[in-house]
């Protein structure tokens, strides 16, 4: 009998142990980079105006498109609408702009060695949710290839900019990853009320 999550079927998933220990595990990363986020943004950003929290963050899409900030893509939790695969396929891809932009950005800074220590928990995620495609895919796909990162950084606002848009856009995204990880465990689905 195939598993059922949320009202979508895995039956892409292997071997379901496997693939449910390392949605946990990639659920408990996803966490620990979310929390890390604010302390990597303090101890790099020192441009009072630039907030993680800030109403003005959604006005600085312009900024992002000058300096050459991708957009990172839509991923959606699994469903009827959206497979395992794509959506596993999504978040390693978004995960993989967000390291490139943090690794671009990162060298640029004073106060580096947070933000050293997210991106490479980012790597880690990414690894996480490729080792879940490998378990659903039948055969192997060729390698993503990916579009480099090119920031245009003539200063040191612009680098202040794409360092606090890179954390907020990362923040956001890691917020639909724990939505869509959740989407995979079924040991997450709600109790009703008594």
């Amino acid at each position: 009998m195939a598993t059922m999550t949320h009202g979508a079927p895995l039956r892409e998933v292997v071997d379901q142990e496997q693939f449910q220990d390392l949605v946990l595990k990639s659920h408990s990363l996803i966490q620990k980079i979310l929390f890390s986020i604010p302390g990597v943004h303090n101890s790099s950003i020192y441009m009072k105006t630039l907030q993680l929290k800030s109403p003005d963050n959604t006005k600085m899409v312009i900024m992002a498109t000058n300096i050459g900030i991708p957009e990172a893509p839509v991923i959606s939790a699994v469903s009827e609408n959206c497979t395992l695969e794509t959506s596993l396929s999504k978040i390693t891809e978004g995960l993989h702009l967000h390291r490139e932009l943090l690794n671009v950005v990162l060298p640029k800074l004073n106060n580096n060695e947070k933000m050293m220590e997210l991106s490479n928990d980012v790597r880690d995620l990414d690894l996480l949710i490729q080792r879940m495609l490998k378990l659903i895919q039948k055969s192997t796909p060729p390698a993503p290839t990916y579009k480099p990162v090119v920031l245009r950084l003539p200063g040191e606002y612009d680098i202040q900019v794409a360092a606090h848009l890179t954390l907020w856009k990362l923040q956001a995204f890691g917020q639909d990853v724990v939505k869509c990880l959740r989407s995979m465990d079924p040991s997450d689905e709600e109790e009703p009320d008594s």
